[in-house]
């Protein structure tokens, strides 16, 4: 009897210990997806970018000057690393992303060339590549697209630069293209 007893007791831990462990994950995924539709929040990273998804190629992103910010969802190893950040369009409607001191940032260092992203703009997402730009010709118009579009979306911590503001060294540009 004794045995009978160890083994049920046994069984229990084991179903005590296993749905503890499942509750964990489960609230820790559920955690994520909430933090997901929250973030990215001001200058906190967040997961998942959600929004009604729009799977046409564009070929002209002008719209985008119609949005104070975009969102960009890459992955960083298996988890979906999402930010906001300034987005332009040149007359021509290519979309690039704008980054001052990038260097030091953590997402800029997981693009690798054509890395598949989602951007969100408007509550809108798109399937893009990003792909840095380090021609300066291309750099040149992009911090003028930039410039151009701060005239119109300044904010006291996204102030407009001057119009004829000179490109930092330290700022870095990604060309946003579609992937459908």
């Amino acid at each position: 009897m004794s045995e009978e007893l160890t083994e049920i007791s046994q069984s229990k831990t084991k179903i005590l210990v296993g749905g503890s462990i499942a509750a964990i994950f489960s609230v820790g995924i559920i955690g994520f997806l909430v933090f997901s539709a929250v973030c990215p929040c001001e200058r906190t990273p967040g997961g998942f970018l959600f929004g009604e998804s729009h799977n046409d190629p564009v070929s002209d992103w002008s719209f985008a000057n119609q949005v104070p910010l975009c969102q960009l969802q890459i992955y960083a190893g298996i988890r979906p690393h999402s930010i906001n950040l300034n987005c332009m369009t040149t007359p021509e409607g290519e979309m690039y992303l704008s980054c001052s001191f990038c260097d030091t940032k953590y997402w800029a260092s997981k693009v690798g060339e054509d890395e598949s992203g989602v951007m969100r703009l408007g509550g809108t997402t798109y399937p893009v590549h990003v792909n840095r730009i380090t021609d300066p010709t291309t750099m040149d118009r992009a911090w003028s697209a930039r410039v151009a579009k701060l005239q119109n979306f300044s904010s006291p911590d996204n102030p407009a630069p001057d119009p004829d503001a000179q490109r930092p060294d330290r700022w870095w540009t990604f060309q946003i293209t579609s992937r459908s």
